[in-house]
């Protein structure tokens, strides 16, 4: 039986239907924001041509470009896979975009199969994210996938 959650189901309500892709991030990262506590930074990085791109985001202003393999948000695109860090001090090549940020977390978004960008949340909490915060958030992907496939 699969888990539902009642954010990614407020998410969906949120969006659905919604034929503009900005305003849809926009609005999910809101939501992020104003539903999860002890975040500095919730947004978006979307993959245009050879690197992520800054998309919609809550918090300060952030690195615009990241490559590939590059600190978090670049690994968990290209391994295409989940990236929960208790502490991004040691990670190896993580980007400081913030200095307050302590912890961090960043799901791959996927379209037909292709990673088309991330997820990612920063806390200036240690420890802040916990395998709960990574099946809900992965649940909240999902549902974006799902809602903003029509619109890749």
């Amino acid at each position: 039986m699969t888990r539902t959650y009642p954010l990614a189901e407020e998410l969906r309500a949120l969006i659905q239907g919604v034929p503009h892709l900005t305003a849809n991030l926009a609005n999910a990262s809101a939501l992020l924001w104003d539903s999860l506590p002890d975040l500095n930074w919730v947004g978006f990085y979307l993959f245009e041509k050879d690197r992520l791109v800054l998309g919609p985001f809550q918090g300060k202003p952030a690195c615009i470009e990241i490559l590939p393999g590059r600190g978090v948000c670049g690994t968990a695109f290209s391994a295409g896979e989940t990236r929960l860090v208790p502490d991004v001090h040691s990670f190896p090549g993580h980007i400081a975009c913030d200095a307050a940020s302590n912890s961090e977390i960043v799901i791959p978004l996927r379209i037909r199969g292709r990673v088309v960008g991330v997820l990612d949340l920063d806390s200036p909490s240690f420890s802040r994210f916990s395998e709960e915060d990574r099946l809900l958030l992965e649940a909240c992907a999902r549902v974006l996938e799902e809602e903003l496939a029509p619109l890749f």
